[in-house]
């Protein structure tokens, strides 16, 4: 067998930026093994799989280890691919997910995502948390997959060296990171080695619960994002009640065939 696969960098303003995020076009759904065994072999931090549903595709995410929730990188690239690639010509993609449906819309040179936002309930502060992360932590909060950890500064985030063996003991998926901006409002590092990521440097579903939680504090519903420690990536978040647009770009890197 023979499948086409598009490596994707996704909230890139070039190549070699952002998330990257595998996608496999399917005609129709191959096993959970095969999905799984494909994404082990890619070993990035996501493969993304879609299958024609109707007017709406399906959609799923594997990471090496296992299929999540909901992925917002994932979810740009499979779009990309589908604009710029495989000839869309509709105004909006409508993906269904384990994560619920999901939309994205292209402006100009952007991608527009349309996902749920998950509102952070505060949380106890830690302490062994903050033993792992070697820094103080302001506040924390809590998601329906994650921690957030507010920390004092950008400057603070950057020099974060985590110890994450200690890390996949945490009974969440994993554990965001954030601080107010320097060139942008906010800025965030995520880490998941519970599901065998030990940063992802751009991560669209950690800013469905940022962008909430940002947006009490700073007052205002458009949020600039910075995400990332070496590799970094951009975008632009705004929260719509229940519901948040995260727009960013993406770049092809490259594209191949898969043989199993």
């Amino acid at each position: 067998m023979q499948l086409s696969i598009y490596q994707v960098d996704a909230f890139a303003n070039a190549v070699f930026q952002g998330n990257p995020a595998a996608v496999v076009p399917l005609e129709t759904w191959l096993s959970d093994e095969t999905l799984q065994n494909i994404a082990t072999e890619n070993y990035l931090s996501e493969t993304a799989y879609f299958v024609k549903d109707g007017d709406s595709f399906h959609l799923r995410w594997f990471t090496p280890s296992k299929e999540v929730r909901l992925c917002g990188h994932a979810t740009l690239a499979s779009a990309h691919v589908l604009f710029a690639h495989l000839g869309y010509t509709g105004a909006k993609i409508n993906f269904n997910t384990l994560g619920g449906l999901l939309s994205v819309r292209k402006e100009g040179d952007h991608y527009v995502m349309d996902f749920p936002t998950d509102a952070p309930q505060p949380f106890h502060v830690l302490r062994s948390l903050e033993d792992i992360l070697g820094v103080q932590i302001l506040e924390m909060a809590k998601g329906t997959d994650d921690y957030l950890a507010l920390v004092e500064s950008e400057a603070v985030l950057m020099a974060l060296q985590p110890n994450f063996r200690a890390l996949s003991d945490l009974n969440t998926r994993g554990l965001i990171v954030t601080a107010p901006g320097i060139a942008t409002d906010i800025a965030s590092r995520c880490f998941f080695p519970n599901v065998g990521i030990d940063e992802d440097p751009v991560t669209g579903s950690a800013h469905t619960v940022l962008t909430p939680y940002w947006s009490e504090k700073l007052g205002k519903t458009s949020i600039s994002a910075t995400q990332g420690g070496v590799r970094k990536g951009q975008l632009h978040c705004v929260l719509k009640g229940d519901r948040v647009d995260l727009m960013g770009k993406a770049q092809t890197y490259m594209q191949g065939n898969i043989f199993i």
